[in-house]
Order: structure tokens, then C-alpha cells, then sequence
């Protein structure tokens, strides 16, 4: 049976892989990745040595159909991304969906069959350590660069649950700025995790002000993957609640 894997890997820490994924990649045909050397370096520490080929948001048709070409060929293939889950914020969705769609007879019979290898998310991961209200939440991914952004921090502000969204180092100060303008006087917490599960894991919490306010004088804390929480300032939701 020819096995399309979907991998979750680690966000930093290389020790954050659960077992069935070092199964999984050993056991591929062809390791597909967002970024080959990324990959290679969490294959290499755990003794693992399977063909890679680059899988990514650039990569035009002609890869995904070489992916679909090999799976109907019998081949196994594992997805991963350079950090955590595919499929979240990065093209392994529409591989996916691709697959479902021009191989769904080899699905229905059983000579296909795409799994789910959970691992690390950096959504989840972020929501763990905040200590905000999580029973509700939207996640948003990473926000458009121009069009529609200011937009979503409107939506963002006005929300009653709690958001989640990514942002790069280089547009944190510009985010934080917009948090500000658009929030106001309203009670809303903001909470800035920044390289999790790496050697400085930092998560910076308060309002919107504050939290730019932090940043702002220490530049050299503007740096590394980030994940922004932006929930109402009551209390963490009850278990069983």
C-alpha cells in the first residue's frame, strides 16, 4: 500500500519528535520538505538517511505532480514542514488535497491511504504556556502583508474569543502598533511567544501598549519565530468549562 504521511516535526527543540515520526520518515520512499537542509539536520540527529526532494510554496505544479506520479506508483511519501504540523500555514494542505482528489479511487480500494503523524504546533504550543481563555479560540495563521491587514486587526480587536496569529520579527513592532490603535481602552490582553521550546523561549504578556512598549527597548528580543495571543484579561478557562 502506498502511504502519503503527513509528519508533525519539531518548532526548535530537535528532541520534540514523538517516535511513530522517526518511524515514518525511516520508512518513506522520499521525504518531502520545506526546506531539504532543515529537514536533513533533524535526520541527521536521529540517525535517519532517506532521499529528500523539496516540497514548498514556490514549487509549482510540476513537484506536486511528481508526488502524485510516485503515490500512484506505489511509493511511500512523508510531508513535513520546517516546523511543526503541515498543512498549517504552509502549502501541505493543498498536496493533500490534490491527492484526495486525482487519486481518490486508489483511497477508496485501499491501495492508498494518507495518515496523520501528529506532532509539534506552534499554536497549540503557544496556548499552552499563555494561561489565556482557550475553550473558543480563531486562529488566523500568518496575517496578509498589505491588503486586508488592517482589516483583520479590527476583526482581531473587536473579538469577543480569543486569536491567534503568527507574525515575522520584522513586522512585530508594526502589529504590535496596530493592537494598539485598534483595541483602545478595551480589556484585552496581548501575549507575545517568541522562539518556543529553543534555548530563549520568551513569552511576554500585558496589554497591547506594554507589550509594544517591551519590545521597543529591547530590539535585540525581536528575533525568532512568533506567535501572537490576543484574548480577553479575564481568567484561564476551567477544566470541564
Amino acid at each position: 500500500m502506498a502511504t502519503l504521511s503527513i509528519v508533525g516535526t519539531p518548532i526548535g527543540n530537535l528532541e520534540d519528535v514523538t517516535l511513530r515520526a522517526l518511524k515514518a520518515l525511516a520508512a518513506a520512499d522520499t521525504i518531502l520538505c520545506e526546506d531539504t537542509r532543515v529537514t536533513k539536520r533533524l535526520l541527521g540527529r536521529h540517525g535517519i538517511d532517506r532521499p529528500t526532494l523539496s516540497y514548498h510554496a514556490h514549487s509549482g505544479a510540476a513537484r506536486a505532480d511528481l508526488a502524485v506520479a510516485m503515490l500512484r506508483e506505489g511509493k511511500s511519501l512523508a510531508l513535513v514542514s520546517d516546523a511543526g504540523t503541515p498543512g498549517i500555514s504552509d502549502p501541505g494542505a493543498e498536496l493533500v488535497a490534490r491527492v484526495r482528489r486525482e487519486l481518490a479511487g486508489e483511497l477508496a480500494d485501499g491501495r492508498l491511504k494518507i495518515e496523520a503523524v501528529p506532532g509539534p504546533s506552534a499554536l497549540t504550543a503557544a496556548l499552552s504556556v499563555a494561561g489565556v481563555p482557550c475553550a473558543d479560540f480563531t486562529f488566523f495563521g500568518f496575517l496578509p502583508h498589505k491588503k486586508g491587514r488592517e482589516t483583520l486587526f479590527k476583526e482581531i480587536a473587536a473579538m469577543e474569543r480569543t486569536a491567534v496569529f503568527y507574525e515575522s520579527p520584522h513586522r512585530l513592532m508594526k502589529a504590535l502598533g496596530s493592537l494598539v490603535e485598534h483595541i483602545g481602552p478595551a480589556p484585552k490582553r496581548v501575549t507575545v511567544c517568541r522562539e518556543l521550546t529553543k534555548v530563549f523561549e520568551e513569552v511576554v504578556a500585558g496589554t497591547a501598549a506594554e507589550a509594544r512598549a517591551y519590545f521597543a527597548a529591547a530590539p535585540g528580543k525581536v528575533r525568532g519565530e512568533l506567535a501572537i495571543i490576543v484574548s480577553a484579561a479575564g481568567k484561564p478557562d476551567k477544566a470541564g468549562e
